[in-house]
């Protein structure tokens, strides 16, 4: 007899409301009850749980787990429950503000988010802080930062698997001539990696390694201290492959003499729908350590309890 499993019934949105609401009431939060709802739901169940708590209640349930929570796992929590392209806007414009290493979150966001996402992060951007990306994106930086940037935040690439194999052999060889000649701000190298689709700069960089003998990060690399050349590395790795990416940012994030818990819990909350799979399976690969007793041994309490749940988010 063939035994079949009973799919687990999620709650209704007004049941989650509910609870969440009395995981705020009596003495002291009952954070391990928000872990249980929010950590489990999906974004269309998340935001469908935050218009049925301001319906219900007339509050913001931002705000009541901003007043409720604090520390690492509030904004752990905070960054989870914002639908993915509001997160994406909020991160965006707080890299704006901060100092010149923020630049990758803004690469990041604009390398690895679908041509759809990017164009709804924009418009999110827009919504929210009456101005647009690229014009918060260009005031903020300067000389080969913004050169980059700008077209990299307003990108619109085709999504598709078509490529084209006499493009990618011309292109390689047009990089190659610029890498050789250390010209690495020049606009052939900018156009190519903010224009092309990520499976046409997947052909042209497999035909450059054929050709010329080197992966391209590796001529990139000639000096290894330059702020501009590691974005630039870090920009056709997040095209390519984005895991490989954000394995060395939690790395980097856990390894860190006190951990960078900023960067820890971005990756966590932005990937954990999309490839946190993937990222675990190459951190394991990496470092020969489950990415989950990584996140063990050096986060604690709440917090912990939250990004384990998240990173088990996508789990079968």
């Amino acid at each position: 007899m063939v035994s079949l499993k009973v799919p687990e019934l999620v709650p209704s949105p007004a049941e989650d409301a509910e609870q969440l609401r009395k995981a705020f009431q009596g003495w002291g939060t009952n954070e391990a009850l928000i872990i249980s709802i929010l950590a489990h739901r999906n974004a269309a169940q998340r935001k469908i749980i935050r218009e049925t708590y301001a319906q219900t209640y007339g509050e913001d349930l931002l705000k009541d787990l901003d007043k409720e929570l604090s520390s690492d796992f509030e904004r752990a929590v905070l960054l989870w429950v914002l639908d993915p392209a509001e997160r994406d806007a909020f991160l965006a414009n707080e890299a704006t503000k901060r100092l010149t290493s923020n630049n990758w979150i803004v690469m990041e966001i604009a390398c690895t988010r679908s041509s759809h996402d990017l164009f709804v992060v924009r418009q999110a951007y827009h919504a929210r802080f009456k101005r647009s990306l690229e014009e918060d994106v260009a005031y903020h930086t300067s000389g080969d930062f913004r050169k980059l940037l700008v077209p990299l935040v307003t990108s619109f690439r085709y999504e598709g698997d078509e490529v084209n194999m006499t493009l990618a052999k011309s292109e390689a060889k047009i990089l190659h001539e610029k890498i050789s000649n250390k010209a690495y701000n020049d606009e052939e190298i900018i156009r190519i990696l903010t224009t092309r689709s990520k499976s046409q700069i997947n052909a042209t960089l497999n035909h450059y390694n054929n050709a010329f003998g080197n992966a391209i990060n590796k001529d990139l690399k000639t000096d290894p201290e330059d702020e501009y050349l590691k974005l630039l590395r870090a920009t056709i790795k997040c095209l390519t492959c984005p895991e490989k990416y954000f394995e060395k940012v939690l790395r980097l994030a856990i390894n860190k003499l006190g951990t960078d818990e900023w960067a820890l819990t971005r990756v966590v909350t932005t990937r954990a729908e999309v490839d946190m799979q993937r990222i675990k399976e190459e951190y394991h690969r990496r470092n020969s350590v489950p990415l989950e007793r990584a996140i063990d041994s050096d986060t604690s309490g709440d917090y912990e309890k939250m990004l384990l749940a998240l990173i088990g988010h996508g789990d079968a």
